[in-house]
């Protein structure tokens, strides 16, 4: 395919040379940081975008552009890979990226040091995991992401932040051992960490050695479960989410499924076929269905925004691992629909935790954050002022309004593409026929258990953000308005506008997220495009030979 020559890597790169510009600048020429922050943002998105449009029409099966780092071929060097999930996954995280930091600029970047390199150093940890074709550099992106989530999530101190972020990054530790063991044991079968490299030998694998290939396979599916926060894995999300501000947990709405992509990407290229096939499916299946119903459960006990949008996470990802685990092209293209749809989805009420938690009395911000009780915690900036701003006053008619739409969206009801997204997975579980592929995974009743849980899941978030929005719009009188920022107002309109893009164009969306599944499912085009990748030819030194005068 003609694929731009090295696109692939600027969603790489670009964060990377951002960051260290930003901190080149310091921390006094903030319209400097805010331009370099916001611009490298967008261009990433941009970029994202160009190599989504380029992976589509391609005009093959599975388009794929392949950058080799260093001009070493696969599986001897660093290969970035972009087909259609990965260019899916980038678009994502560059629009919620952009829309939160946007919405950081009107205050949060005040409240300790060096946001906005952790800012791009995440971005740069999630575009590399989404791009890299190596398990041993997805390790080293892993890292790169999970050092600035931790600064990100510690970002404008207070105990609340304190207490929750040395679990998170205990628990996020000991995902990274796991992570290591698991290649160790993996690259002892194999001999290689390139994934096509892995997917190429796999049914070369002897069967006294096919346990032990099961075993590293489990070990990292227990890193990445715990990165996707599947039950019982996930003690550590809803704290450590609530605590974080606002568009830090808009932003780690994202890092959430990279466990999820990493578990797409890895058990659809491996155990789609061969002896291994469909190693582990049902564990994923049970283990989806587990963490909606624990989601479930989180959501009927709690009042508090931030942690309805934490345990909607929850949902979305159990849904999601319960979707990967029946095995079947239709539903994986309905549940990649369904990803964006949520994400963005629970990213738009992250953003609005905060504006909600600013209803007072008088009309000023009582706190500021996530949780919805005013605290001796609140954070300040470095000039002791509360981090909020004051532009413009919004009536609570139109933040009500706003929170339904955020509210309509995160349970998927009519007429936002969360409803298109749950229709659309529902149909797919149902049209699961005795002999289908997945039939050996999931039977019909585990079929059933899927809708149940799904259907069961929207009614209870929907009946917990009423609640919620009764008592914060409605029982509690003199609460007439709330301080908004101009930037703040557009980044929660622009995340809005977007899942309103993705209502109105579901179609093509969809039509792409079946082609991206039908990839997934068949991916011996991914592994042998990865592997027939040639390095560049180098320059030639010309030689000159003079001719002897006469």
């Amino acid at each position: 395919m003609d694929f731009m020559p090295h696109l692939v890597v600027v969603p790489v790169v670009l964060p990377l040379i951002a960051a260290a510009l930003l901190i080149l600048l310091g921390e006094k020429r903030r319209r400097a940081r805010v331009l370099v922050n916001i611009g490298a943002t967008l261009a990433g998105l941009l970029a994202a975008l160009a190599i989504l449009w380029q992976v589509d029409s391609g005009g093959e099966p599975a388009a794929i552009g392949v950058y080799l780092a260093a001009n070493w071929e696969a599986p001897f060097g660093i290969v970035l890979v972009a087909d259609r999930l990965s260019a899916l996954m980038l678009v994502l995280a560059g629009i919620v990226g952009l829309f939160a930091a946007v919405y950081a600029e009107a205050a949060w970047v005040r409240g300790g040091m060096y946001f906005h390199p952790l800012f791009q150093l995440q971005l740069m940890g999630l575009n590399g995991a989404f791009l890299t074709g190596d398990l041993f550099n997805l390790f080293v992106f892993f890292e790169v992401m999970l050092a600035a989530s931790y600064g990100l999530q510690l970002h404008g101190s207070g105990w609340p932040r304190v207490r929750s972020g040395l679990h998170y990054i205990a628990v996020n530790l000991l995902a990274s051992s796991l992570f290591l063991i698991g290649l160790a044991v993996l690259y002892g079968v194999m001999g290689t960490l390139s994934m096509a490299d892995i997917a190429a030998k796999l049914a070369s694998v002897p069967g006294s050695d096919r346990g032990m290939l099961h075993a590293g396979a489990a070990i990292l599916a227990v890193a990445f479960l715990i990165k996707a926060a599947a039950w019982p894995l996930n003690a550590w999300l809803v704290p450590a989410y609530t605590a974080a501000s606002a568009p830090v947990a808009a932003l780690f709405a994202v890092m959430t499924k990279v466990g999820v992509y990493i578990l797409v990407r890895l058990w659809t290229l491996l155990f789609s076929d061969g002896p291994s096939m469909n190693f582990g499916s049902d564990v994923l299946l049970y283990a989806g269905l587990a963490t909606i119903a624990f989601g479930v459960l989180g959501l009927m006990a709690t009042l508090r925004p931030g942690r309805i949008a934490g345990y909607s996470i929850l949902v979305s990802s159990g849904t999601l691992l319960a979707a990967l685990g029946m095995g079947n092209a239709a539903v994986t293209s309905a549940a990649l629909f369904y990803m964006l749809s949520a994400t963005m989805a629970v990213s738009v009420l992250f953003l609005f935790v905060e504006l909600v938690g600013r209803i007072g009395k008088d009309g000023q911000p009582d706190l500021v954050g996530v949780d919805d009780e005013p605290s001796e915690d609140t954070n300040l900036d470095d000039e002791e002022l509360p981090l909020v701003g004051q532009a413009f006053p919004i009536s609570l008619a139109l933040l009500g309004l706003g929170f339904i739409a955020a509210g309509l969206l995160v349970a998927g009801l009519p007429p936002f593409s969360g409803f298109i997204a749950k229709v659309s997975l529902l149909q797919a579980v149902l049209a699961i026929q005795p002999g289908d592929k997945a039939s050996d995974v999931a039977s019909q009743s585990a079929a059933f258990w899927i809708v149940g849980l799904v259907l069961f899941a929207g009614l209870a978030t929907m009946v917990s953000l009423a609640r919620t929005g009764i008592r914060h719009f409605w029982s509690t009188g003199g609460r007439l308005t709330s301080q908004v920022k101009i930037v703040e107002g557009a980044s929660v309109l622009g995340l809005l506008f977007a899942c309103a893009l993705l209502t109105v164009f579901a179609e093509p969306v969809l039509r792409y997220t079946n082609a991206a599944a039908a990839d997934l499912h068949a991916p011996q085009p991914y592994v042998n495009t990865v592997l027939a990748t040639r390095p560049r030819p180098g320059p030639t030194r010309s030689v000159y030979v003079e001719e002897e005068a006469p």
